[in-house]
């Protein structure tokens, strides 16, 4: 008996331990398990819901800046284009208690409003670890005062990249190209075409570190990549838009004008390779321009009455028509009753014996209220809408105005008087110069476009070459009869614009005088100085239109705009290596 109860409990203290071992085992594998199953929880199957959890519990969700599309010109140069730029950004947890002098140095130092980044530095909202203080700060400067702010002791300052909106040719395009605000477009390009121009901004989680406020990323702490922005390219050649808006402000600045526009169009595709504003801005400072005014495209936004370029429209409309043609005998009388009105040349005359050629060349505003007279005021203004006018170019830029044309059916006598030599009637300046590229491209109209390819506008427009249109206005035959009138117009002998030649090449061109219209007294006060042409004439590669506005010397279209319609052909066809053709000038006759 003895020996049998030693036995058992030998038996028990072995067997205690190793039921201790096994239960031990037993809760080490289940707080394991637990602790894997969570593991698997947190890396696998919600990873984000906890880094945003995360976030809320301390870390900082903060916007990465997607980089915004260049625009670039016709080449493939960069008018507007992004720049490496940084965010200051503040945890005010660690700023806040010297918001004071810590405001006054970033004041200094960034040139931003004082008070703007108090309010940051000391949080604008309860609790909040992250706040603007300024953004699209240049690199360097941002990197400089940051070192010493870390050197001076500061601490919850730190940097983010903020790309900055940079215009390399400052003025160049800058009517068409607009201008960034700090975090929207504000004006052009920038903002007609912001939603393919922007992209996508992405997120990412941030936690702060409680020493010196540097951010640490949390892990799975990005919440989605930012998507940059597309190109846009235009058809502007960078170099030939400088040239133009330098000529032209010249010629502003000579005059004394009040403002000028230019265009340049490709003869045969309708593409824009210059459009000049005068005056302009730099896009890279909007806020130094002299005038709201200045920061849009007054070509494409304001409106004028051409005057006599008008008329080849009236002309080549009336030989399309076969109701004229251009050796037509004309007597032309000093002056002409209509209606209640009498209408004028603006040169004195008796009665003039000339052809249709010669009305044109002479620009008499009689002989082509006479030829007109064949006309309708319906048949008349069928033909200036084929042309285009009355209607908007729609190439892109913001704040067109489609002019005014009254309809055919409302349009009395008079009033066709009127517009058959280019008043009672407004256009803009590239719808102006469409219509005179019409004559030039043998009676074909193509759309004007200031887009390469296409893209879409944010009001859901596709524009760009790529749905260019082409409309047949006029015969090839009434084109190329107006054109060769159009050469009689800077014939030193019979013409009224000898300056607007280029040298060594056949120019057609027209001038134009209008009176123009005070928009804050309605009234008429001064003039628009234009002349519209292509070369070589008897086979177009370029259209320039050029207009001056109110003038402060006395001339007409031919001694003001013809100078700078010659500098800027000459130029174009230069560079684009257009060799003259050697033809022969026109021989058609101006009186008879």
């Amino acid at each position: 008996m003895p020996s049998t109860r030693t036995t058992g409990r030998r038996g028990a203290s072995r067997g205690a331990p190793l039921l201790r071992l096994r239960v031990g085992f037993l809760l080490i594998a289940v707080v394991l398990s637990f602790f894997g199953a969570r593991l698997v929880q947190l890396q696998g199957v919600d990873p984000q819901s906890y880094a945003l959890r995360a976030a809320a519990e301390g870390g900082v969700r903060v916007t990465l800046e997607a980089e915004r599309g260049d625009i670039l010109d016709r080449n493939g140069v960069p008018l507007a284009d992004s720049i490496k730029g940084k965010m200051v950004i503040a945890d005010p947890s660690l700023t806040a208690d010297r918001a004071t002098e810590l405001a006054q140095l970033l004041s200094e130092r960034l040139s931003i409003d004082y008070f703007k980044a108090l309010t940051a530095l000391r949080g604008r909202k309860e609790g909040s670890r992250y706040e603007y203080v300024a953004r699209r700060v240049p690199s360097t400067l941002a990197s400089d005062t940051l070192a010493e702010l870390d050197a001076a002791g500061f601490t919850g300052i730190s940097l983010q990249d903020d790309p900055i909106r940079d215009y390399p040719s400052g003025d160049v395009a800058a009517n068409l190209l607009g201008y960034m605000g700090t975090d929207e477009p504000l004006g052009g390009f920038e903002r007609t075409f912001d939603k393919q121009l922007a992209g996508v901004d992405g997120e990412a989680t941030w936690q702060s570190n409680s020493g010196k406020g540097v951010r640490i990323p949390l892990r799975e702490s990005t919440l989605k990549a930012a998507q940059n922005g597309q190109p846009l390219r235009t058809t502007i050649d960078r170099d030939l838009q400088w040239f133009t808006q330098k000529v032209l402000a010249q010629a502003v600045q000579q005059y004394k004008a009040e403002s000028g526009a230019a265009v340049v169009l490709d003869t045969r595709t309708g593409e824009v390779l210059a459009l000049a504003d005068v005056p302009t801005f730099d896009a890279n400072a909007p806020t130094e321009a002299r005038s709201e005014d200045d920061l849009g495209s007054r070509a494409m936004s304001d409106t004028y009455e051409p005057g006599s370029v008008q008329k080849v429209l009236t002309a080549a409309s009336l030989i399309d028509a076969g109701k004229a043609f251009p050796r037509q005998r004309f007597k032309v009388p000093p002056n002409l009753a209509r209606q209640d009105r009498v209408i004028g040349d603006w040169f004195d005359h008796g009665t003039i014996r000339l052809t249709l050629a010669g009305i044109i060349a002479k620009s008499s505003n009689i002989g082509t209220v006479l030829a007109a007279d064949a006309f309708s005021p319906v048949e008349l203004v069928q033909y200036l809408r084929a042309f285009g006018l009355g209607q908007r170019t729609d190439v892109g830029v913001r704040g067109e105005t489609p002019g005014i044309l009254t309809a055919g059916e409302a349009m009395t006598s008079q009033t066709k008087d009127r517009v058959a030599f280019g008043q009672s009637l407004s256009v803009n300046v590239l719808q102006m110069a469409a219509a005179v590229n019409t004559i030039a491209n043998g009676g074909v109209r193509v759309s004007p476009s200031v887009i390469a390819g296409s893209a879409v506008t944010d009001d859901g427009v596709t524009v760009g070459t790529d749905v260019a249109t082409r409309t047949r206005v006029v015969s090839k035959q009434a084109a190329r009869g107006t054109a060769k009138m159009m050469e009689k117009v800077v014939d030193p002998e019979d013409g009224v614009a000898p300056r607007a030649q280029v040298p060594g090449y056949l120019v057609a061109g027209k001038t134009g005088t209008a009176q123009r219209v005070n928009p804050e007294t309605g009234l008429y006060d001064s003039t628009s100085l234009s002349f519209g042409g292509f070369a070589p004439a008897d086979d177009a590669r370029f259209t320039v239109y050029v207009v001056v506005h109110a003038p402060k010397v006395d001339g007409g279209g031919g001694s003001v705009a013809g100078p700078v319609f010659s500098r800027i052909m000459g130029y174009v066809l230069g560079r684009y290596g257009v060799e003259p053709t050697n033809g022969t000038p026109s021989r058609l006759p101006v009186e008879w």
